[in-house]
């Protein structure tokens, strides 16, 4: 195993989470039914054997997180620093258009209305597309893209990523996460090795999701604003683009390319929230915001460990679970290299509530107003949903905006930039991985760019259900991620009482 040194690249971890990913895909190449069959019950295990697991650990990471940030511990600084290195805007810019980016935006559109029509098991007996089932269709994706999903991504796994890598001198690599148990033996060895390569995996399974979906959602809205025609070539087109603008801002660094286009992307959506109070439904926005959340919070713990219906669970909770899950170890690793000088308390308090917050108003922007245009004429965005699938929901409602010629392209610009910002934070984040360095070689960000977007563009090529195996593929790949992010529950607490008392903040 070579040492990890600044600047090498540990090549075991590099050609197992790289290999892994080709091997996918050329298996998918020659028998793509075998390979969705094979998917699709591993899908099926995970759900059924790992579903309940993953609610404890995500509700748990949420109440331990929230128990540092509430507490003594909550002071301690991490990173080494007094002060923050970046401003809390830019910070939280690169945090929430990297997390939100990998589907928010198709989700915001498209998962609200579908909890409106098709009311979701966990809240009862409603008539589904009455008033009456607005607040709890918004609770619902607030409760899959709320609390819990944002705690499990770099707030108590952070705190012992930071802890490793700027107090223990440990790379900023996943194996980190397990120090505080393993001490110096985890920095080498076929173990280590084995927990950064799946954790790549997993997290590269969950970027190249969200950019083929990006594919056939943006290729069916150049067809609906422009008239281009939705196929394959303009799918791959849609691709290509996100490729380059991706791997361009990759290369130019974090605090330049992906804060930039982190912070433009940040404005668009802010631009647009307003103009849709301002000349959409603003007060049906904001009235159902207020009710849904409000909904959200009392019904949370039922929600939150909601267990009767397997297969919704298997299709919804579940799925989104698997995938926020699989980001985690990356996401430490960002949050950590963005969060010096930062405290215990502005970490996760930022992360887990903060953030939650914004995008459940998001989520009601452009969900909520797709409910709103659904009862004042039925069919506007259910027909199209229906028609063409969760793709078409975003240029559904955006057609009923005011000057719908230009807010629609924005909205779709909005949506591939996004997806440009998961991309490239991630190229980086995994080029950290497999490095063990804040600051990678280019060429490795290059590397792993170019990888998942090639990957996205051939199961389009192979079509068939080629990108949608690979959605349920994200799921399997979470199953072993989600054993190293289980003892952050106890490992976080016992590191920020350590560093508590280095810091003078509490006695032994």
């Amino acid at each position: 195993m070579l040492q990890n040194k600044q600047g090498r690249v540990d090549w075991p971890v590099f050609g197992i989470s790289g290999g892994a990913l080709l091997l996918f895909v050329v298996f998918a190449i020659i028998d793509i039914n075998s390979v969705t069959e094979f998917v699709n019950t591993g899908f099926a295990w995970a759900a059924k054997y790992f579903g309940a697991f993953w609610q404890f650990l995500m509700l748990a990471t949420f109440i331990v997180g929230l128990y540092l940030a509430l507490s003594k511990y909550g002071n301690v600084k991490m990173g080494n620093l007094d002060k923050p290195e970046l401003g809390l805007y830019k910070w939280l810019s690169i945090i929430m258009a990297t997390l939100l980016a990998g589907g928010g935006v198709f989700w915001a559109a498209a998962e609200p209305i579908t909890h409106f029509l098709t009311v979701p098991p966990s809240q009862g007996d409603l008539d589904a597309g009455t008033r009456e089932a607005i607040a709890p269709a918004l609770a619902q994706s607030f409760m899959h893209w709320g609390f819990l999903a944002w705690a499990i991504l770099g707030t108590v796994s952070a705190v012992v990523m930071m802890y490793g890598h700027y107090q223990k001198g440990m790379p900023l690599k996943p194996r980190t996460l397990l120090y505080p148990i393993f001490g110096e033996k985890i920095r080498t060895g076929w173990f280590a090795t084995i927990v950064d390569a799946f954790s790549i995996i997993a997290v590269a399974a969950g970027t190249i999701g969200p950019i083929g979906f990006l594919g056939t959602q943006a290729s069916y809205g150049l067809q609906t604003i422009f008239n281009i025609p939705d196929n394959f070539y303009s799918q791959l087109g849609v691709i290509g683009a996100v490729v380059l603008i991706s791997t361009i801002s990759a290369v130019t660094g974090l605090y330049k390319g992906i804060q930039k286009l982190s912070n433009f992307n940040v404005r668009l959506a802010i631009g647009l929230i307003f103009f849709v109070l301002i000349f959409g439904p603003g007060l049906f926005i904001i009235n159902q915001y207020v009710a849904g959340f409000g909904h959200y919070l009392q019904e949370f713990l039922e929600m939150s460990t909601y267990r009767d219906d397997r297969g919704w669970l298997g299709a919804w909770t579940v799925f989104f679970w698997g995938w926020f899950i699989g980001y985690g170890p990356m996401m430490a690793i960002l949050v950590s290299r963005i969060s010096r000088g930062r405290s215990i308390r502005q970490i996760i308090l930022s992360i887990s509530v903060l953030a939650p917050v914004i995008s459940a108003f998001w989520f009601t922007v452009l969900g909520g107003s797709g409910i709103h245009f659904e009862l004042e004429n039925p069919g506007a965005i259910s027909g199209p949903l229906a028609e063409a699938g969760n793709a078409a929901a975003m240029f559904a409602i955006t057609e009923q905006f005011p000057l719908a010629v230009i807010i629609s392209p924005l909205f779709l610009i909005l949506t591939i930039l996004f997806v440009v910002t998961t991309s490239d934070s991630m190229s980086y984040t995994i080029a950290m991985a497999v490095t063990g360095e804040g600051d990678p070689k280019p060429w490795v960000r290059i590397f792993w760019s170019l990888l998942m977007g090639a990957v996205a563009a051939i199961l389009l090529i192979i079509g068939n259900g080629g990108v949608g195996a690979l959605q349920n593929f994200i799921v399997v790949t979470a199953v072993p991620v989600s054993f190293l992010l289980l003892p952050m529950i106890w490992l976080a607490p016992r590191v920020a009482k350590e560093m508590a008392v280095t810091q003078g903040i509490m006695k032994k």
